[in-house]
């Protein structure tokens, strides 16, 4: 079994006790591109059999997240899991929609954010939560992120919570958002519920629970898998032939002016046949054998290189 299944995960498991759950499932190996927090729930993306390989390609996805923040306590953990640590008063400004708009407007754009220190980086060694569940101080640096939107979904005044949607690149802590926006407003805060809706091109009303993918399994269904040939479809296609295939597999750069190449255009969203074959530099393609997709490629300096050979 070789694809991606998109999982939706419920509250209350680990990542980990997710991947746990398929790969007895699938009796495939499993992986993941990125973790969710046990207390946060949506999209995560678990890559089957010959797609953990390709793993590197989509650790960098940007992604986009449903947000409740509730305002007034601030934890340890920066979410409910943590102990209080401060109490401060909120301002009746702080839960205006017309003001709440505009402090988000102020965290769009590039920006370096801290980490919490109960976190997965790791620091000579070591993860972050080791450090803090010893009560050992270290030094966070803070990291380059970006956040692209935020859009304001409801303001529950009674309960002093802001719910909002926001689209960030990979990296980002949405509880070190919530803190951080907090601070803005003009107390303090803490990340209340997260929901990961988004992952690259991976949405959460394609996902599914485990237990639904436990039923499709026993029912044979597998729809819900998706090829890793799917995965890259928008990429540039190479087909080779049963020389140059031989060659390409044993490690051998391919001159690009000798391979048939399928050119998709990005801008059109469809397929052409593509002449100028220089301009594919530094560029990932689909290579094909007998009009079989067989792995990636790498196009640099006009020649053609091996990445990944994927198997059946």
């Amino acid at each position: 079994m070789n694809g991606i299944i998109l999982i939706n995960k419920e509250k209350g498991c680990t990542s980990h006790d997710v991947v746990y759950k398929v790969k007895k499932l699938t009796n495939s190996k499993v992986g993941h591109t990125g973790t969710l927090d046990p207390n946060a729930t949506g999209v995560l993306p678990l890559l089957i059999g010959e797609a953990t390989k390709i793993s590197k390609y989509l650790i960098n996805h940007d992604k986009e997240y449903e947000v409740v923040l509730e305002l007034g306590k601030k934890t340890s953990t920066a979410d409910v899991e943590g102990e209080v640590i401060e109490e401060k008063e909120v301002p009746a400004k702080s839960l205006e929609e017309q003001y709440v708009k505009e402090i988000f407007k102020t965290f769009i754009g590039k920006q370096e954010q801290t980490p919490p220190i109960y976190s997965a980086i790791k620091i000579n060694g070591k993860k972050l939560y080791e450090y803090a569940r010893k009560g050992q101080e270290v030094k966070l640096e803070p990291r380059q992120i970006e956040i692209y939107d935020i859009e304001l979904l409801n303001i529950n005044k009674t309960e002093k919570q802001i719910s909002f949607r926001v689209q960030c690149s990979k990296g980002t802590y949405i509880r070190s958002l919530c803190e951080d926006i907090a601070e803005k407003l003009g107390t303090v805060g803490l990340m209340k519920e997260l929901k990961r809706t988004v992952v690259g091109d991976f949405k959460i009303e394609n996902a599914i629970t485990v237990e639904e993918l436990k039923e499709k399994i026993e029912n044979k269904d597998y729809s819900c898998i998706i090829s890793i040939e799917e995965i890259f479809k928008h990429n540039n296609r190479i087909d080779l032939n049963t020389q140059d295939y031989s060659k390409y597999v044993n490690g051998v750069k391919l001159d690009i002016e000798n391979c048939k190449i399928t050119e998709f255009d990005v801008t059109r969203r469809n397929v052409k046949e593509e002449t100028q074959k220089n301009n594919l530099t530094d560029e990932t393609c689909r290579i094909y054998l007998d009009n079989k997709f067989i792995g990636l490629g790498i196009v640099s300096e006009n020649k053609l290189k091996r990445d990944l050979i994927i198997q059946d």
